[in-house]
């Protein structure tokens, strides 16, 4: 490892200081560098063209925003020493190393595992390589270390994860509705009891971040075209599957053919270090380039589905209140005796989904405030909040996918 200090200029913060040679070596390893073939936002480049950062980006933002949550935490006389420091810097670092090509679009369809699961056993296997630097690490990214803050840091409602993408997506994107006042938010915070919690004085801005999320998901993360630009790539590659499985030949890159051939389950990579490897040899440029060649595939729909991705003539896509059912017998019955699809093959050309915002979970964790006289009380017991009175709501849409020949 070397003690050189490593500066990086970020487009969001600016000028990034890593002076901790683990930190370094960390960044410099080729699975945290593969992320740079990885786009953070999956397909909402065809909405939003700049939006073509990549989970680099963001471990690295993510990393950025830690160490100023542990300066803040430190001024405030919390007990963290430097080896402390450094491990949750780097489980900052590494929280997303396990995603796949395009991110959370094509989770659970190239590999039936969750990125978390592929995470832990990259750092698992990242620790043994480094001699057990990285065990601190792991074990605040399990939420197993004796300081349950710092793993609330990493993973809560209101952790740097949410506040690095919602800042980045909002830059990449040009959409201001998902400004935060990350730095605000960052000097409120404390801790009580060994958890993290909010200063009442921040109450505001922990509620323009949730409002931040809540309209980022509905503005970016599903915009209706997002929504139908991955319902398309999951469909080509699940076509591409599908052939595979009848005998018929389709071309990939070895990395990429390697899971379109298998059906792994989180024990099978858990036994098999091969699969692990082979997964962190697949970014997004072997789905890319697999799927360029599809185009010219004799099969009618994977050569159909493949161009219309390449063409941006992505799905007609419509949220729905009611009738779905109908309405999409109506367009399916159409595309049938319009244009001759075989019914076997409508579900690629004609479907239904629902898309789902559940910004502020009351199941899950909830954020803490502490209030002026001592007393802590999660933010849905206080009174004449947004988060009481709709943000923490779920809500679901129904849409209607179609394609337009």
């Amino acid at each position: 490892m070397s003690n050189k200090v490593k500066i990086i200029n970020d487009p969001v913060y600016g000028f990034l200081r890593f002076p901790e040679p683990e930190v370094v070596a960390v960044i410099n390893h080729r699975w945290l560098q593969r992320l740079r073939n990885i786009r953070q936002m999956g397909m909402a480049h065809l909405v939003y063209p700049g939006a073509m950062h990549t989970r680099l980006h963001h471990s690295i933002g993510a990393c950025h925003l830690m160490g100023k949550a542990l300066d803040e935490l430190r001024l405030k006389s919390i007990p963290i020493d430097k080896e402390e420091y450094t491990a949750a810097r780097l489980a900052a670092l590494l929280h997303d190393i396990g995603h796949g090509p395009f991110s959370h679009s094509l989770e659970y369809v190239l590999v039936n595992v969750p990125h978390e699961v592929i995470s832990k056993l990259l750092i698992e296997k990242m620790d043994a390589e480094m001699g057990g630097m990285l065990t601190p690490a792991l074990q605040i990214f399990e939420r197993e270390y004796p300081k349950p803050f710092l793993h609330q840091l990493v993973s809560s409602q209101l952790d740097i994860d949410r506040m690095d993408y919602l800042n980045r997506d909002s830059f990449f994107t040009g959409v201001s509705e998902g400004v935060i006042g990350y730095d605000r938010i960052l000097n409120m915070l404390t801790v009580n009891n060994n958890q993290l919690v909010v200063e009442e004085k921040g109450l505001q801005s922990v509620e323009k971040f949730i409002i931040a999320r809540r309209l980022m998901y509905w503005q970016v993360y599903l915009h209706k075209t997002v929504i139908g630009a991955e319902r398309l790539l999951i469909n080509i590659i699940t076509r591409a599957k599908e052939l595979i499985n009848d005998g018929i030949s389709v071309f990939a890159t070895p990395s990429f053919n390697y899971f379109l051939t298998k059906n792994l389950s989180p024990d099978d990579f858990i036994n098999n270090p091969e699969h692990l490897e082979a997964y962190c040899n697949m970014d997004d440029t072997d789905i890319l380039a697999s799927i360029k060649e599809w185009q010219k595939h004799s099969d009618s729909v994977l050569s159909t589905l493949s161009k219309m991705l390449f063409l941006r003539k992505l799905y007609k896509i419509f949220f729905v209140k009611e009738d779905v059912e109908a309405l999409l017998l109506e367009k399916t019955m159409e595309l049938q005796h319009k244009y001759g699809v075989e019914p076997r093959l409508l579900k690629y050309y004609a479907f239904s989904g629902v898309a789902k915002n559940n910004t502020y979970n009351i199941e899950n964790e909830m954020i803490k405030i502490e209030m002026k006289n001592g007393a802590v009380k999660n933010i849905t017991e206080l009174e004449d909040t947004l988060v009481n009175q709709t943000v923490a709501r779920s809500v679901q849409k129904n849409y209607i996918c179609y394609t337009q020949f």
